[in-house]
């Protein structure tokens, strides 16, 4: 059985430990709630630019874009298939890392050509470690999700893809449903597919007109690299909060097993000085009837 002191050392390392987990939960609280407050503060433009993309291809189903392109009559073996991945910069999160990784290794593995695109310094290393190529990796993203950096991210993306390098954009990250509950979300960006107009409906239903000017191309070629934008800045900042609400889930999981050691810590500690405590009195006891005999 371990002595008073050595069980005593455990209980300072336990509680020095514990002053971390409990710093860190504190400061993935407030960055998810500034992060919350700047998605909902963009979240409105985004979202009109996503509904007016939807009117598009509403009204437009027949159009010719390149954004639009689908390469329907492209062999599967020569279409090239981009995958953007969203991790972390840092461990420590639980499951949060593993399972967006996991869902992009599936993904990849349905597809003979895939270039891999990078966020998040986790997964970089999880795929070199396996030796999977990185086409790119985007530095300095996954802690700090801002406009510019989602900008960057996906002028790059678009140019490839007019390039016709990459004939599909995916984009794989985590989305925070509520504080209890995330969902990995695997969602294609690009190409865009084009409605198919309902011809059910009645004659005398009201159909808004729909003019576009200068050209339908130009306002296309003016929406779209925004939506994708919009999107993209969205995906960061809703990982990052999966990323703080997981890393706030581990650091109280990490606190509550911290307590719980600690109280069997002490029980134990109580015990073996009781323990100390009643030998010194049993040899107390021994030593003065010895001296009694004598």
């Amino acid at each position: 059985m371990a002595n008073t002191k050595e069980i005593k050392d455990r209980i300072n390392s336990i509680k020095q430990t514990q002053k971390i987990t409990n710093a860190m939960y504190l400061i993935s609280s407030t960055k998810l709630q500034k992060a919350r407050k700047d998605l909902e503060a963009t979240e409105p433009y985004f979202f009109g630019m996503e509904a007016m993309v939807d009117r598009l291809r509403r009204h437009l189903p027949d159009i010719e874009n390149p954004y639009f392109e689908t390469y329907d009559d492209l062999p599967e073996d020569e279409k090239v298939y981009a995958y953007l991945v969203i991790t972390a910069d840092k461990g420590l999160a639980g499951s949060y890392n593993h399972n967006v990784l996991k869902m992009t290794e599936e993904e990849m593995s349905k597809h003979k050509n895939t270039k891999l695109f990078v966020v998040g310094e986790l997964g970089r290393q999880y795929f070199e470690s396996k030796h999977i190529q990185i086409d790119e990796q985007f530095h300095y993203t996954a802690q700090n999700p801002s406009l510019h950096r989602a900008r960057m991210i996906s002028l790059r993306m678009l140019e490839l893809f007019t390039k016709h390098e990459i004939h599909s954009l995916n984009i794989v990250y985590t989305f925070m449903i509520n504080s209890m509950a995330t969902e990995n979300v695997n969602q294609v960006l690009l190409p865009l597919k084009a409605s198919v107009p309902d011809i059910s409906l009645p004659m005398d239903v009201y159909q808004e007109e729909f003019m576009l000017e200068p050209s339908p191309d130009a306002v296309i070629n003016a929406v779209v690299p925004n939506c994708t934008t919009g999107y993209i800045y969205s995906a960061l900042v809703e990982s990052f909060c999966s990323e703080q609400n997981a890393r706030m889930q581990a650091m109280q999981a990490a606190n509550k097993s911290a307590n719980e050691i600690l109280h069997d810590l002490s029980i134990q500690y109580n015990r073996v000085r009781q323990a100390m405590i009643t030998q010194e009195i049993t040899e107390v006891c021994a030593g003065a009837k010895a001296a009694q005999k004598d």
